[in-house]
């Protein structure tokens, strides 16, 4: 069963991601395999964009939402059930799914383990092997980043760098709380101030000795998530901000 499941990762995620990453290699100038992981970076991202602004909008909505949850856990913090009822009976009124952001993070945790293994072994020669026959042959990967950083290896600075624009992507979507709230009347925004602080940590705990080019693939990524979050709170500003 669990030789099954590996075939079937492989099947629809790594050897697709893998022949797709050395496809866009073959063609980028210079065989850079650096702009080949950025390119592959942006298809991905532009694939997954519907669910991520749709997730996006969820979340701001949830924020603004927060008063009236606040409320509902007042008034039902006595009955957890009703509360519980109450509360999705909020979510169904507004149309939001407040599971938005878990099932994108679903869908993107099988990407970035097939990820890890394109960048972690793919750059071995032996892997060419499994190239889809309209795929050219490279012969060898030159795993070189603008002829300074070899992205087979971990980079303090890629690392330094995901954990600085993940700060930055989770910092742009906190509540910005009024000053005259008292200190526990937002919970949940308390927990997200610490999650701002507790996922670039990780983060650079995760990168510090992986290739460096899945920390290359992390910063495309979220450079390219600050950019559709910033261009969806331009557009859609919440009342407080």
């Amino acid at each position: 069963m669990f030789g099954f499941l590996i075939n079937l990762f492989n099947l629809l995620l790594y050897y697709p991601l893998f022949n797709f990453l050395i496809l866009i290699y073959d063609y980028v100038p210079g065989r850079d395999f650096g702009l080949a992981i950025i390119l592959l970076t942006v298809v991905i991202r532009l694939i997954l964009y519907p669910i991520s602004v749709k997730a996006l909008q969820s979340q701001r909505l949830l924020q603004q939402l927060q008063p009236k949850l606040q409320e509902i856990q007042q008034k039902y913090k006595d009955n957890k059930e009703e509360q519980a009822k109450q509360t999705m009976e909020l979510y169904r009124k507004e149309k939001i799914n407040p599971f938005s952001g878990l099932i994108l993070a679903l869908i993107q945790l099988p990407i970035l383990i097939a990820l890890y293994r394109v960048f972690w072994s793919g750059l071995d020669a032996s892997q060419l092997n499994n190239l889809y026959g309209f795929v050219a042959n490279p012969g060898q990967i030159n795993s070189v980043f603008l002829g300074l950083i070899d992205l087979s290896h971990p980079n303090l600075i890629f690392t330094v760098l995901a954990g600085i624009f993940q700060f930055w992507q989770t910092k742009m979507l906190l509540p910005k709380l009024k000053k005259d709230k008292s200190k526990s009347s937002d919970v949940s925004s308390i927990m997200q101030k610490q999650m701002a602080y507790v996922l670039p940590f990780l983060t650079v705990i995760i990168l510090f000795r992986l290739p460096s080019a899945l920390g290359l693939y992390w910063v495309a990524s979220s450079v390219f998530s600050i950019v559709q979050q910033y261009i969806l709170i331009k557009k859609h500003p919440m009342q407080h901000d």
